[in-house]
């Protein structure tokens, strides 16, 4: 493929606060990088970037995207729960009900993430960050099945999931009913062109698939075009070093 998933990149009003919350939780080391600026890296290769941007734009609705982290056993769950509680997330409600058996919690800027109980199936064998679970339409879930070349690994009521080849962490797309767009998305994928690849040629090739150009980053300091997905969710296009 011409670009791959660099980073899931979080707006942030303090980064270096986030960056240290997502650190703590995932176990990951914490860089900062004069070219992308806040990272953790990924730990294998299987894994990709989280990044942290400075944004003060505030939230103020739900995230179309979300962690759900795995857990090995009910003690497993409960550890999670506790080590992210002390690092400063809080329980979140979104209206789940009593019967279901993950937690829901929101990291110390509001973000959204499941502590997923052990035994889902579905997430069997994808690492300790299981999946990336988007609010999306099929068509969503096809374009970024052939924007990043990952295949489909479920396409059933309009649902759809991708895995890279490799394993590793799943993104799904749930389908309707669809939440309210709250404007810009506070968490986001940033694809990167690869080396001695165009990144005109890139551009041209998600549009071709679905993909609508935006404009650049407002962070002058980053080389980053901003487009979004066939329904409408912004993503960045960074360029090669």
């Amino acid at each position: 493929m011409t670009s791959h998933l660099f980073a899931i990149s979080f707006d942030a009003s303090q980064p270096l606060r986030l960056a240290q919350f997502w650190s703590g939780l995932l176990g990951r080391e914490m860089i900062d990088d004069p070219h992308d600026g806040l990272l953790l890296p990924p730990a294998k290769d299987t894994e990709f970037h989280i990044r942290f941007a400075p944004n003060q734009q505030p939230k103020v609705v739900q995230n179309r995207m979300h962690f759900d982290l795995t857990s090995s056993s009910l003690e497993d769950q409960r550890q999670t729960v506790a080590r992210a509680l002390e690092l400063g997330a809080r329980h979140a409600d979104i209206g789940q009900g009593p019967e279901i058996d993950h937690v829901v919690l929101a990291d110390p800027e509001g973000n959204e993430f499941d502590v997923i109980a052990p035994g889902n199936n579905f997430l069997a064998g994808c690492g300790f960050v299981g999946a990336l679970a988007c609010d999306g339409s099929q068509k969503v879930g096809y374009f970024w099945s052939e924007a990043l070349g990952w295949p489909l690994i479920w396409d059933q009521d309009e649902e759809t999931a991708i895995q890279s080849p490799n394993g590793g962490t799943k993104i799904s797309w749930g389908g309707p009913p669809y939440m309210p767009n709250g404007g810009r998305d506070r968490v986001q994928f940033d694809l990167a062109v690869r080396a001695g690849v165009d990144r005109q040629v890139e551009v041209d090739r998600l549009l071709s698939l679905g993909a609508t150009l935006i404009g650049s980053d407002q962070d002058p300091s980053v080389n980053r075009l901003v487009l979004a997905d066939p329904d409408g969710a912004e993503f960045g296009l960074l360029t090669p070093r």
